[in-house]
């Protein structure tokens, strides 16, 4: 039996940035940010774009970081058709109300053991870039799929830090859609033994 992947979800620049300078509360995608979500528009069609979309809708559980979580809203209590929604957090003890299904963890492996749980056979969709990064350092995250748009934000918040590690990445598919290109890897483990 195979488990479900860990994969991360995420639009970004060329330039690596996933929301423009400014990133805040009321203004959640940064300054210019907006820009790389454009191909959204085309999420209910029949085309690539809506195919990629249509796959991320049908993962079984989120896993967010905090301030992800905290910016989007808490998506209302329901990111997609009820799925549960785990949250990384710092700050086990400053947990805001939030809506039943979304449950709050300081420890990454229990997230992730629980999420894979919850989500059965689907895949477990990864939001935010601090969790996409924790979850990569302890070797958690199997699979990246970003969304490349062409433009270049020239600053703001970036998808990867410089954390002085190498990971090797296998290209498993690559879609061109309109506006965008959906770029999935698989993070390559080191041999053991």
């Amino acid at each position: 039996m195979t488990t479900a992947p860990i994969r991360l979800y995420m639009t970004m620049s060329v330039d690596g940035y996933i929301a423009g300078p400014d990133d805040r509360a009321g203004q959640e995608l940064g300054r210019g940010g907006g820009r790389l979500f454009n191909w959204l528009d085309d999420r209910h069609g029949t085309g690539v774009n809506g195919q990629v979309f249509g796959e991320a809708m049908a993962t079984g559980a989120i896993i967010s970081g905090r301030r992800t979580f905290d910016l989007a809203g808490g998506w209302q209590g329901d990111h997609h058709n009820g799925v549960p929604i785990h949250v990384l957090t710092s700050r086990p003890g400053e947990q805001p109300a939030a809506a039943p299904g979304t449950v709050f963890y300081s420890d990454l492996t229990a997230c992730v053991h629980d999420a894979r749980a919850a989500a059965g056979d689907r895949a477990v969709m990864v939001h935010g870039a601090a969790a996409a990064q924790s979850l990569l350092r302890a070797g958690l995250l199997d699979e990246l799929e970003l969304h490349l748009v062409p433009v270049l934000l020239g600053g703001g918040r970036r998808l990867f830090g410089d954390d002085g590690r190498r990971v090797e990445l296998r290209p498993v598919r690559r879609l061109e859609g309109r506006d965008v290109t959906h770029l999935r890897y698989e993070v390559v483990r080191p041999a053991t033994g």
